[in-house]
């Protein structure tokens, strides 16, 4: 089996902080979120290779990371565009990667963006089991939630309707970003795609695809985080550090509190600052400051503000 990392999107709702950096890097206590995934991809012996799927604006930085890693399997795999104007879709990234990397064997989907308390190896022996399309699915418990993803309907565990994006959804069950496909369901893709059919979302293609032949879902519990936003970023990183926060060894600390899910990087400085539910960078200066729910991107410099629900470039200057 063969195993895709999604991780060609450009994170625009999360500019600045990822204007120059891919999201599947954001930190998350001492891993960061790609590295989740890559960890249990290695693990995995089903798993013979794994291909990155980036774009050509990111593919240094993820060449990079690979390259100091010391990871085996991952190995980049480059969409030609350069921003997100151009992207040609997931699904028409998917069966271009395919093509181009000539894949002919069963492929586990899945997005380097999501954070899953799911093992991968417990939904590759469901796959085992079912011998068909799997998807993995959660209970996000709020129609309002569920209006942003693909609703799942299901007898047993086989998917009998699936609807992207509904904007009435029938439930509150959803897919998430893991999807294993067998070698013959690949073949599908160009079919799909030549139909006219939507190429970017994944549940596009599962909706196509459950009406022509049997697709299961692997339903679990416990959280997921589609790490699409500030909120989610945040929300995840207080699960990976389970209410705690972490302040590096470097940091500097000068009449400073630290509240809860907060993330204080390398030879970071706050003074005389109150800081919870928040992310700090390397190299980042905070002085007689209120910070809550809010991301600081290395080297900013900030002094006599109060940010709540703020996202702050690398190297700010404020006042200046």
């Amino acid at each position: 089996m063969k195993a895709v990392v999604l991780a060609g999107g450009y994170a625009t709702r999360l500019w600045p902080i990822t204007r120059h950096r891919p999201k599947m890097f954001l930190p998350l206590g001492e891993t960061t979120v790609i590295e989740r995934i890559y960890d249990e991809l290695e693990a995995d012996n089903r798993i013979e290779d794994v291909y990155v799927s980036t774009n050509e604006r990111f593919a240094p930085e993820f060449e990079a990371h690979l390259a100091e890693s010391g990871y085996e399997k991952p190995r980049l795999s480059v969409e030609k565009t350069h921003a997100e104007a151009e992207k040609l879709g997931v699904v028409g990234a998917l069966a271009q990667l395919v093509d181009r990397e000539g894949i002919d064997d069963d492929l586990l989907v899945i997005a380097g963006d999501n954070i899953f308390e799911f093992a991968i190896a417990d939904v590759l022996e469901y796959y085992d089991r079912k011998d068909a399309p799997v998807i993995a699915a959660a209970d996000v418990g709020s129609r309002a939630l569920a209006t942003a993803y693909g609703v799942v309907d299901l007898e047993g565990d086989r998917v009998v309707d699936f609807q992207e994006k509904p904007d009435d959804p029938p439930g509150t069950r959803v897919s998430v970003g893991c999807y294993v496909f067998p070698r013959d369901t690949l073949e599908l893709l160009p079919t799909y795609l030549e139909a006219g059919n939507d190429p970017d979302e994944p549940g596009w293609f599962v909706q196509w695809l459950q009406s022509r032949e049997p697709t299961y879902a692997y339903v679990f519990d416990g959280p997921w985080f589609d790490i699409g936003t500030r909120e989610r970023y945040l929300d995840a990183v207080a699960w990976a550090l389970k209410g705690d926060s972490h302040v590096a060894d470097s940091a500097l600390l000068e009449n400073a509190s630290v509240g809860p899910n907060v993330h204080v990087m390398a030879d970071a400085t706050l003074v005389e600052t109150d800081i919870e539910r928040a992310v700090v960078f390397p190299d980042v200066t905070l002085r007689g400051m209120t910070v809550d729910r809010s991301i600081i991107d290395e080297g900013a410099q900030l002094e006599g503000v109060d940010l709540h629900d703020a996202m702050i470039g690398a190297y700010t200057q404020i006042p200046d």
